[in-house]
């Protein structure tokens, strides 16, 4: 099973970028997924063909951080929500046909399409305050275990407002 997300990052991230899975850079998650063995080997290539078009066309969106919440288990995990916006809502919505499409299972299927709730998960004292402004400018592929290792998080590919496409070394 091959654990991969689609995420837009709120901090500078480069290409290729490997970070430890608990020192993510803030991000809003659009979908996290599994790849089974009846998808290709080659399942980010397929999937990034498919989202390119969507993720374009939603780059330099700009979205109002909300209120802040708790999610997770009784509410442990502080967020900060991305207030509605047609345009992440249909990338979202688009990323989910993406994958659905090429056999993929929604990892979290009860917090997507209508029940998705966009947010900034806050870290190590790293958060938006309510009213701010983020820029949906970096859209990237992650790979949740590269090569089998769940440690780490490694860009796969990353879709940035300055230049069309950049693709991470596999």
């Amino acid at each position: 099973m091959r654990n991969l997300i689609w995420v837009a990052f709120t901090e500078p991230v480069q290409p290729s970028l490997v970070f430890p899975r608990s020192d993510w850079p803030l991000h809003i998650t659009l979908l996290r997924f599994d790849a089974g063995a009846q998808v290709s080997a080659d399942v980010e290539n397929v999937l990034s063909r498919l989202a390119e078009a969507p993720v374009k066309g939603a780059l330099g969106t700009q979205l109002r951080v909300g209120e802040e919440a708790g999610f997770g288990h009784m509410g442990s995990i502080p967020v900060s929500l991305i207030d509605h916006n047609p345009l992440l809502q249909g990338l979202h919505e688009e990323l989910v046909e993406a994958a659905v499409s090429v056999g993929a299972r929604i990892a979290t299927p009860n917090y997507v399409l209508g029940s998705y709730r966009p947010h900034i998960s806050h870290h190590d004292g790293r958060r938006p305050k309510p009213g701010d402004v983020v820029v949906l400018d970096q859209v990237a592929l992650v790979d949740m275990a590269p090569e089998g290792d769940h440690t780490i998080r490694r860009i796969l590919r990353l879709w940035t407002q300055d230049a069309q496409s950049h693709s991470a070394a596999n």
